[in-house]
């Protein structure tokens, strides 16, 4: 008998030991941010300390891509471990449990294997999938991930807006403190104390930093060492950047963004609120790791920092991302894994790593160092062999899908290729040309580097999987007082469908607003029926009520930036 006790009091001390050991991991993603960060190099202003002092501790890898560039995919991906191209989710507009409703997620991975996952701020795409979290901050149930944050009362502030214009394209020096400002602050604040308790079991713990995604607006004090005065514009920027592209390359290029801010002479105002976000989203992280330091976590915890993609401010004349160049594609990643991790005992030494690596690999490492099974999901390769050896044998390439199947770039350790869907190609030496200022695609000395980047693209593209109507933004229902006048169209920018439903009890007729304030009629929507209908940005649909030829306006919707449902609204039946 005392032999069986004895037994079992071994068996739970076993247990408990490799309960023990199991290192937990802090999961830090900074949004929207490109290389303008100081150990890489990518704007001769940027404050970094913060993100300075983790490179300087762990595995910076300096040629690391997004899976996608633009956030909802790329996140999709890293969460997931499932490549656009696998998993149908290419774009911003898609909802990732519409097309996968029963993947499982990074933390849900680790809670299955005992660890304590929770989370705060952006992770996923504007939302936080309660079911896969232990806790979250804010609460997983409002699935909002943003805690309350300081916006100026009046806007636009910076820059006058246009139909077509994102309605957070704007910024400006808030008269606020930190706490004042909220948002990043209580984010970190929040992770911070997590880090600062002792816990029972192993933890997955997730921090969103927001900034520097748009808008820029941060407190004035992180735009105080940014002299408007001295502000150097993108050392990437070249005006005549586009002429040796192939059409499709051109036609991606120039934006109306960076012409509008331009025109309104607002480009170094911009490049000085982008690096006044990106020394505020510094500053934050900068709590989150002196909580780590000082709290008792510090020496079993892996540290983990992407950011889901870069930003253009001018390179290509394009403003914003959703490019295939590597302004947008090339990423900041550091990794720092304490000793005695179960799948790198001997911890990283502080190193740069120049090997193409993709975001898709994170979710196989961080299993792997954790002594976790591999998940059938990801697809990726670990990381582990370069957080060995930075220079070791590496015959992988990293893949970035744009929003439309079969258009890519391909990232290897010295060449980057990009194909676009239609068949035009480009081809950069980043070793000589950091900013891909030379497209070296027609150059026949280069034909067999074509010939074997083209060799390890991928070859089948799953389908964009469609969004559901309910799950589309909705566009404001602008109802008519007695002889009030409905503005006149004035549309801007490329095509999109606004699918318009009548949620009355009468048809409605739908007139689309002429650019003299005419009306020309399109349709006739029967009650609860709906329509899809080809438009664009700062259209305006009146909605009105009997004959066509004599139709009573009842609203209008005016029609944004992006693809959206327009509802008209149930009205009460006259007595």
């Amino acid at each position: 008998m005392k032999r069986l006790i004895l037994f079992y009091v071994l068996c739970a001390s076993v247990v408990n030991s490799t309960t023990a050991a199991k290192p937990n991991v802090l999961f830090i993603a900074v949004d929207d941010l490109n290389d303008w960060i100081g150990c890489m190099g990518g704007h001769p202003q940027a404050r970094t300390p913060n993100l300075d002092r983790l490179a300087a501790s762990g595995i910076l890898f300096n040629n690391a891509h997004c899976a996608a560039p633009s956030c909802n995919p790329s996140r999709t991906a890293i969460f997931t471990g499932l490549s656009p191209h696998r998993s149908g989710i290419y774009r911003n507009n898609q909802k990732m449990r519409e097309a996968l409703p029963t993947t499982e997620i990074l933390p849900k991975t680790f809670s299955r294997a005992g660890y304590w996952s929770g989370g705060s701020g952006k992770m996923l795409h504007y939302f936080i999938d309660a079911r896969s979290w232990d806790e979250y901050f804010p609460k997983k149930e409002t699935e909002s991930p943003f805690p309350r944050t300081l916006y100026p009362k009046q806007r636009p502030v910076s820059i006058p807006r246009e139909p077509w214009q994102y309605v957070e394209t704007d910024w400006a020096a808030l008269d606020a403190t930190d706490e004042e400002y909220g948002g990043d602050f209580l984010v970190t604040q929040w992770v911070g104390e997590k880090l600062g308790k002792k816990h029972d079991k192993p933890f997955f713990l997730a921090c969103g930093i927001y900034r520097p995604h748009e808008p820029w607006f941060v407190p004035k004090k992180y735009f105080e060492p940014f002299p408007l005065d001295k502000i150097q514009l993108p050392p990437g920027y070249k005006a005549d950047d586009l002429d040796d592209l192939p059409p499709e390359g051109k036609r991606r290029g120039p934006n109306r963004y960076f012409a509008h801010i331009r025109k309104h002479k607002q480009w170094k105002p911009a490049v000085q609120a982008y690096l006044a976000s990106i020394h505020f989203a510094d500053t934050m992280l900068g709590h989150v790791l002196d909580a780590l330091e000082k709290g008792p976590n510090a020496g079993n915890t892996i540290v983990v920092l992407w950011s889901d993609h870069g930003w253009h401010l001018g390179e290509k004349q394009h403003w914003q991302k959703y490019t295939a160049w590597r302004a947008c594609t090339r990423v900041a990643l550091i990794v720092r894994v304490p000793k005695g991790a179960p799948g790198l005992p001997s911890g990283t030494q502080p190193a740069t790593c120049t090997r193409p690596v993709s975001l898709l690999s994170l979710a196989p490492t961080l299993l792997q160092l954790s002594g976790l099974p591999p998940h059938k999901n990801h697809h990726g390769p670990s990381l582990v062999p370069l957080l060995q050896n930075t220079k070791a044998n590496w015959p992988h390439i990293a893949v970035t899908h744009l929003q439309q199947p079969g258009s890519y770039s391909l990232s290897a350790e010295r060449f980057r290729y990009i194909h676009y869907a239609a068949g035009d190609e480009e081809l950069y030496d980043i070793r000589t040309d950091p900013y891909e200022w030379r497209n070296l695609a027609t150059q026949k000395e280069h034909a067999s580097t074509l010939k074997r980047l083209r060799a390890l693209a991928p070859t089948k593209f799953a389908k964009a999987v469609a969004s559901s109507i309910a799950s589309m933004p909705a566009l404001k229902w602008n109802p008519l007082a007695a002889n009030a006048r409905v503005p006149a169209s004035k549309p801007a920018g490329g095509t999109f469908d606004v699918i318009f439903i009548n949620r009355g009890p009468k048809p409605v007729q739908l007139f689309w607003m002429t650019l003299d304030g005419g009306r020309k009629h399109y349709a006739t929507l029967a009650p609860g029926k709906q329509r899809s209908q080809q438009t664009r940005p700062g259209a305006v649909w009146q909605i009105a009520e009997g004959p066509a030829a004599t139709a009573k306006p009842l609203g209008y919707f005016k029609v944004g930036d992006r693809a959206t449902r327009a509802e008209v609204p149930r009205r009460e039946a006259k007595r």
